[in-house]
């Protein structure tokens, strides 16, 4: 359904003289294949990278000879993002991004001469304890999932330009609009989606709400994904709704007074055929007729009552399937 989704989505764009020089996109090699073939150049979401990598880090912390790596799993979070936003190159992120294993041994300077010093200022650290020791089995296991050949390849493709964030905002939004636990027919849900998009297009840029006296406004949230971890995030101004008026005004002004233009676009949208249209549907008194609980299963579906007053040893007033 995604590759069919964005097949239209790049169709949709060709036919109105928009070229695409670059795609954001999850990892998924499906999408990969389609996008190489179409010789169109796909960077990856980084916090999509991010999140499948932290759970394999955080199963590896739980063994008992790598939980020194817990200290380690907020820092190494924060450095997939610094590889992928101060980069402009492929090789420069997969340079910075592997200089963390010799930070987490406390060596600063590195073999590469594309990142051959870690940015930060020289410091000494208090906690001799937090370092990976070399050839311990923490910084194997480490090492071996940060700098193999897949995630070498992922994140020389990581994107340092945008990111998906604003489509899963617009997808967030959408269930505002149409909840998944109600079910739309097919011109009602394209209504939905419409108004979704004219809402999210007139909102997506709003500024960060201040004080009177000016000061940025903030919220604390603590997320269950986080493990309850406080986390700042900025509050919004207000949502505006001009485009209901607009909306009102098109109804009342123009549909109203000459409804038979707008009727016959109606008209001409292709509504699909039902998913379950795609089946044979037999009539109503065969599936009676085949119908059998779970509870009245056997050859024919006939039972046998046993009765209280039947001598069977044992057996008083219960149910019996024969065949």
């Amino acid at each position: 359904m995604e590759k069919e989704g964005l097949r239209r989505s790049l169709d949709h764009l060709q036919s109105n003289g928009l070229a695409v020089d670059y795609i954001v996109t999850d990892r998924r090699p499906q999408i990969q294949k389609f996008l190489r073939d179409l010789q169109i150049t796909q960077f990856y979401d980084v916090w999509h990278f991010e999140k499948g990598l932290s759970k394999k880090l955080q199963k590896i912390a739980k063994n008992k000879d790598c939980q020194i790596l817990n200290k380690w799993l907020r820092a190494i979070k924060n450095h997939v993002y610094y590889s992928a936003t101060s980069s402009t190159s492929g090789p420069e992120k997969v340079a910075k991004w592997t200089s963390i294993l010799n930070h987490m041994q406390d060596v600063h300077t590195h073999d590469n001469p594309i990142y051959p010093k870690c940015a930060h200022a020289d410091r000494v650290s208090k906690d001799k304890n937090k370092w990976f020791q070399p050839g311990s089995v923490a910084l194997y296991k480490v090492e071996k999932t940060l700098t193999n050949k897949r995630v070498l390849k992922d994140v020389e493709k990581l994107s340092h330009h945008y990111q998906t964030s604003t489509l899963e905002s617009f997808h967030s939004l959408v269930l505002r609009f149409a909840p998944k636990n109600v079910v739309f027919p097919y011109v009602g849900m394209l209504c939905r989606l419409y108004l979704a998009s004219m809402h999210h297009n007139e909102n997506s840029s709003r500024e960060q709400a201040t004080t009177a006296l000016g000061q940025a406004v903030y919220r604390v949230s603590y997320s269950k994904a986080k493990k309850g971890e406080p986390t700042a995030k900025p509050v919004k101004t207000d949502p505006t709704y001009n485009y209901v008026a607009e909306l009102m005004r098109l109804v009342f002004e123009e549909v109203m007074e000459d409804p038979e233009s707008f009727a016959e676009d109606m008209r001409k949208i292709a509504i699909p055929e039902t998913l379950s249209a795609q089946y044979d549907r037999p009539s109503k008194e065969e599936v009676i007729a085949s119908h059998v609980t779970r509870f009245s299963q056997g050859v024919g579906g006939s039972q046998h009552i046993v009765q209280p007053d039947q001598e069977t040893p044992g057996v008083s007033g219960t149910q019996h399937t024969t065949g």
